[in-house]
């Protein structure tokens, strides 16, 4: 059967494993569904249905294997990715000392702030190092305890593994990363040891972080006492790649971890990563510098929301066909209602949602409240509620993708990937009129970050002496794969541009109803 390659992502609403082949082509795949809980005022996933879903993936994946007649046995080499940032904190016994803090909380921007001034580098809420220090302004006992702190993929590496390590992309959302040393970045670190050393911790900052590798270091062997235990997909001594963020095994999936390349993911949040070719020319909130998985600058635009609201209104819309008597798959649904988007007026026929199910920083909200707004002239149709939805997704993107054109940061093409453009079409259409640029999407991408995981791992198995990942993906990946490119059509820049107006005057409508609806 020859060998292949494992990669297994743990997103905001599925865990998926992909299979690939020496290829590289995707030829068995698992998924289980998930959602994250909102538990004492803290998003959250509950460390207990990391693994069961981990296990039902795997199972999943075995069994669609077996029915294309693929081996599970002949895996060389598999690789871990995560939702980026949030905080696992560990004490020295390895217990779990919080609650899971994901990267949709909004709770740290004390912490946020004063860290951005510290160390004249933007630091968002979500990221590990501003969960730590707004738990120590907030004098919580447990951060006196802390001995190890990660991300939900280094967590599940180590628990594999054994090895307290982490992909150079995942930890750039932990804590920033100096490119010249491809490592946290000392000065910054020694500020921030500065800044609570009257805390009387008990630990320096780097004591308590995973080490930081590169894409292609190998990153330990399975352990046998791993907590899975699905017999036929992994086995003891499987090497594995370091642990990435799915930021990062995004870029993969997209090849967009060269200089003037880019990509969108869309799905439960929505951001857009641009590899740098030179540095910006100041702070700016809006923007995260993130890195690539061989640690190439990145700026990323980041935006907490994007699909849960469109979700909700087709659950309803669903449920309102089955009172009707007409039962509709998931995938069936989405794909009419997206199409119906595109029958809609460009400007949405007046009609406007803000889609904020949680906080938004880049607008400065930290609870969100679904909303829709119209007035008693608007054109109140199917297509034009679908189309605010969908535009909606992306409006908080463009206020970062703006500062981004403002700074000349220049990119040939934006690759989308995620369950936003799922759809033919629709999605990579109306993207394209809302950020005026061109949006291509690739065979595979829809693979997600489970194919980008797993081409890691073959990266690390396969990789030639001095051979870098961008040759590799270039030379070897995408040689063969063809995109789809849409290059924005004016009516749709334009609509999207008074639906835009609207948007930004509403949300001091979305100001009132948070405060109205604790």
């Amino acid at each position: 059967m020859g060998k292949t390659f494992l990669g297994i992502e743990l997103g905001s609403t599925r865990i998926k494993a992909t299979l690939i082949d020496e290829k590289y082509k995707p030829v068995a795949s698992g998924i289980y569904g998930w959602e994250n809980r909102f538990e004492d005022e803290v998003w959250t996933y509950r460390l207990n249905d990391v693994w069961t879903g981990l296990k039902a993936c795997l199972r999943d994946l075995q069994q669609d294997a077996e029915s294309r007649g693929v081996s599970c046995n002949e895996v060389s080499a598999a690789g871990v990715s995560a939702m980026m940032h949030g905080y696992l904190a560990f004490d020295k016994n390895g217990n779990l000392l919080v609650p899971f803090r994901t990267w949709r909380n909004t709770s740290c921007e004390k912490a946020a702030k004063a860290l951005t001034e510290t160390f004249d580098f933007n630091i968002p809420q979500r990221w590990s190092i501003a969960h730590l220090y707004q738990a120590i302004l907030n004098g919580e006992a447990h951060v006196k305890e802390a001995a190890f702190l990660t991300t939900l993929a280094g967590y599940v590496h180590w628990k594999l593994t054994g090895q307290k390590v982490i992909g150079i992309g995942d930890a750039s959302g932990m804590f920033p990363i100096d490119d010249k040393t491809n490592d946290y970045d000392s000065e910054m670190m020694e500020r921030f040891n500065t800044l609570v050393k009257g805390e009387n911790l008990g630990w320096k900052l780097r004591d308590v972080l995973p080490k930081v590798l590169l894409a292609g270091e190998n990153a330990g062997p399975l352990i046998d006492e791993c907590p899975l235990d699905v017999a036929g997909v992994l086995r003891a001594g499987l090497p594995f790649c370091p642990p990435e963020g799915d930021a990062g095994t995004g870029m993969i999936a997209t090849n967009s971890i060269m200089e003037r390349t880019g990509n969108i993911s869309a799905g439960t949040s929505v951001f857009a990563m641009i590899t740098l070719e030179k540095p910006l020319s100041r702070v700016y909130r809006e923007i995260d510098i993130v890195t690539t998985p061989e640690g190439k600058p990145v700026a990323m635009v980041h935006c907490n929301n994007c699909s849960s609201d469109i979700d909700a209104w087709f659950k309803l819309f669903r449920e309102t066909s089955a009172l009707l008597g007409v039962q509709y798959d998931k995938p069936v649904l989405y794909d009419i209602l997206y199409n119906e988007a595109l029958k809609g007026d460009p400007d949405c026929g007046s009609l406007t949602s803000i889609n904020y199910h949680s906080g938004e920083p880049i607008t400065g909200f930290e609870k969100g409240r679904p909303l829709f707004v119209r007035s008693s002239d608007s054109r109140f149709t199917t297509a034009n509620f679908v189309r605010s939805l969908l535009f909606s997704a992306m409006a908080t993107l463009k206020f970062g993708m703006d500062i981004l054109i403002g700074e000349k940061v220049r990119v040939d093409v934006l690759t989308g990937h995620g369950g936003l453009f799922k759809t033919k079409n629709v999605g990579q259409r109306l993207m394209a009129g809302a950020l005026n640029t061109s949006i291509a999407i690739m065979e595979g991408a829809g693979e997600g970050g489970s194919w980008g995981c797993a081409l890691l791992a073959a990266f690390m198995a396969q990789k030639q002496t001095d051979e870098t990942l961008s040759a590799f993906l270039e030379d070897k990946v995408f040689v063969d794969i063809e995109g789809a490119v849409v290059d924005p059509d004016p009516k749709d820049v334009q609509g999207f541009v008074e639906f835009m107006s609207r948007y930004i005057a509403c949300l001091e409508i979305e100001r009132t109803v948070v405060k109205v609806l604790e």
